[in-house]
């Protein structure tokens, strides 16, 4: 009869056993699994080893995939033990009968309770992608540059001064259209020699 917790590695014609034990040894899928079963034993005493490994693999296939149901679930139920270990806590804390007591309490309350808003935030996340603002830049023939700004926020037109004609409220008109009158200053000038004839 084989022992529950011995690991079956197959081992095909011509493959290294060594290879393959190692490979074994790092597999995230084996190494999980040990650390699952250490904390689960007292719980649900002896299961076999292989087995529990086959599951952990469905389990991250399943997500490396794109399922995220079972990931989804993991998290809200952590989210409502996280939240059971912050009142079990608070609720300790505050029947403390020394000070060094009830501080310990809170403290380790408050860390329950920053790690299950944590977990809800990546819940949320999963939920609800952030949307990503990106800029694109678009280069044309020659030395030409085009830049494109892609934002769900910019609703008003945006204004480039450098475009913008100058105005009479902070700068000078720009071409009137009318005829400038001569000004009166400097009527009397001086004759002008002439000089080689010219």
């Amino acid at each position: 009869m084989n022992n529950a917790q011995t690991l079956t590695v197959a081992v095909e014609k011509g493959e290294n056993e060594q290879r393959k034990l190692a490979e074994a040894q790092f597999s995230p899928d084996v190494l999980n699994t040990l650390t699952t079963q250490t904390f689960t034993k007292p719980l649900f005493g002896e299961i076999d080893f292989t087995q529990a490994i086959a599951v952990m693999k469905e389990k991250t296939e399943k997500i490396i995939a794109g399922d995220l149901n079972e990931l989804e679930s993991t998290l809200t139920s952590q989210v409502v033990s996280l939240n059971a270990i912050f009142n079990t806590l608070a609720r300790k804390a505050a029947h403390s009968e020394f000070l060094n007591q009830m501080e310990a309490n809170m403290r380790l309350a408050l860390k329950a309770q920053a790690q299950c808003a944590r977990t809800a935030e990546i819940l949320a996340a999963i939920k609800n992608p952030p949307v990503i603002i990106a800029k694109q830049a678009n280069i044309a023939a020659g030395h030409q540059q085009i830049n494109n700004h892609s934002s769900r926020a910019r609703a008003g037109k945006t204004k480039n001064p450098e475009n913008e004609l100058l105005s009479e409220d902070n700068h000078a008109a720009l071409d009137t259209r009318r005829a400038v009158e001569t000004g009166q200053t400097h009527q009397e000038m001086a004759t002008v020699e002439t000089i080689d004839g010219r």
